[in-house]
């Protein structure tokens, strides 16, 4: 692999960074040589990336070329959104706290090379910030209110440099690119890298580490290299084909943000963005479900002018919902008049809208497994003992659960599997936990799911390593249609 440096004037290139190649941006842009280089890597260090400048079309060109640039496209206009930056505050509030609750004064500024800084105490911080801005060099302003805030972060050029600082750059960049030849070794087979993100600190994920192990098994069987990665490897997406997200997800978080960031780089991505998006929004999967006469319980969105209307509409008791609970977290049901107005107070202090429907009480719920528009297995998850919910949570937050029985597909109701696919079919073809109460002969769909638990001993219970090596199968379909470049249909 080539690593190159593409800035505006070599000649005035001050740090020399072992084993890279520093080249101008018009003779990136200019000599065809560039172009034909496939395994080029394109670090963008020109001073400005402005709309139709010189380093903007660097970053273009090296994206259509296969050179995979820092920064991309998408990250030169993540940059210039206050909107941006003001989530990403949001997002990263304890963090930055933590960061700068020992210092006086009310603003301060980060400087990021190639995800660190000169004072360790701000790694873990800058390391974030270039996981998200995936750009060489970067500033990060703060400031302190109430409370410390990411005011503006940008690229900067060389030239604004501290000349003291210098020296750390050039260790930072050189440990960086020494990193990514160790990573980004040649290999005869497999032929595809895929990346699973998890975090090994998460109490319920939605894979237990032996399925995990039973996914790699079978990644390597269908000649994948499978590697676990964490939210600090957001910069390595480019070194991989495709990723499989095995972490909890949720739009305001760093899953979103990997989702995002590996469609954007071109791989084959589960779940995708736009799954991530509209299954974790209860509201928006009432609406969707309702549009397409697919059977849900009786649902009301509720604002602050329709709240009176809530008893007459659904009765009591009924379910409450936050727009994106999720594990029974953020559901309630409530039994009387003042307990219904208490939570629904609580919950529209969150959120202008909250999902309540009527309560249809099962002794289990089904739970379609669905990837590639196809059912894979079929669970019953039953009620916890003396609960409502397949997880009862206590005051001190921890949980107990019902059993699961698992059962093939073939012998589970028709009118269930039908109508699980039909609601999965209006999200799109990744992999989806489409979950259903059963009254009578007819099936309600309560939610549809991405990034469903796939546990070894209980998922996988009747398909066994069969279903660890279909979805990897389908990941190796998936990459081979977009390096050839057939449309997925």
């Amino acid at each position: 692999m080539t690593i190159l440096l593409v800035v505006n004037n070599p000649n005035n290139w001050p740090l020399h960074i072992p084993g890279v190649v520093v080249t101008s941006a018009r003779s990136y842009l200019t000599d065809p040589t560039y172009s034909e280089d496939r395994s080029a890597k394109v670090f963008n260090l020109c001073r400005s990336y402005s709309y139709q400048s010189s380093g903007y079309y660097v970053s273009l060109l090296a994206a259509a070329r296969g050179h995979k640039p820092l920064p991309d496209i998408n990250t030169i206009q993540d940059l210039k959104s206050q909107y941006v930056t003001r989530a990403l505050s949001e997002e990263m509030e304890e963090q930055i706290e933590s960061a700068f609750k020992h210092l006086q004064s009310k603003k301060f500024t980060l400087s990021i090379y190639f995800g660190r800084n000169t004072a360790k105490h701000y790694d873990g911080l800058s390391l974030r910030l270039f996981n998200l801005f995936q750009a060489p060099l970067l500033r990060a302003q703060f400031v302190k209110n109430k409370s410390w805030q990411l005011e503006s972060i940008r690229t900067i050029a060389v030239s604004d440099i501290p000349e003291s600082h210098r020296k750390f750059v050039v260790e930072a960049a050189t440990n960086y690119f020494s990193g990514r030849k160790k990573r980004i070794r040649k290999r005869t087979a497999p032929r595809f890298d895929i990346a699973v993100l998890y975090n090994p600190e998460e109490k319920e994920p939605p894979s237990d580490s032996k399925a995990l192990k039973k996914f790699q098994k079978a990644a390597e069987a269908v000649g994948l290299d499978f590697e676990l990665i964490t939210r600090n490897d957001m910069y390595r997406l480019a070194e991989f084909d495709a990723l499989f997200i095995r972490e909890t997800t949720a739009v305001n978080h760093h899953t979103f943000r990997f989702a995002q960031r590996a469609a954007a780089e071109g791989l084959v991505v589960m779940d995708d963005p736009n799954s991530i998006l509209k299954c974790t929004n209860k509201v928006y999967l009432a609406e969707l479900l309702t549009r397409y006469s697919i059977p849900i319980p009786k649902t009301m969105i509720i604002h602050k002018n329709n709240v009176d209307k809530i008893i007459a509409t659904l009765g009591l008791p009924c379910v409450l919902k936050q727009p994106d609970s999720s594990f029974s977290l953020g559901v309630t049901k409530v039994e009387s008049e003042e307990d219904l107005m208490q939570q629904v107070n609580k919950l529209l202090s969150k959120s202008d809208l909250v999902v309540a429907q009527e309560y249809l009480p099962t002794s289990f719920d089904w739970r379609i497994g669905i990837c590639d528009r196809r059912a894979l297995y079929v669970c019953r998850y039953h009620m916890a003992r003396r609960h409502w919910q397949v997880i009862k949570r206590d005051e001190s937050g921890n949980t107990s659960e019902g059993g699961v029985d698992t059962i093939s597909v073939g012998e589970a109701p028709d009118e269930v599997v039908k109508t699980a696919l039909k609601a999965a079919n209006l999200i799109g073809d990744g992999l989806y936990g489409v979950d259903l109460k059963q009254i009578g002969q007819k099936c309600y769909v309560i939610e549809v799911n991405d990034n469903p638990s796939i546990d070894a001993g209980t998922e996988d219970a009747v398909l066994k390593d069969a279903i660890y090596r279909e979805i990897m199968g389908i990941f190796l379909k998936r990459i081979e249609m977009r390096k050839r470049g057939v449309a997925q249909i």
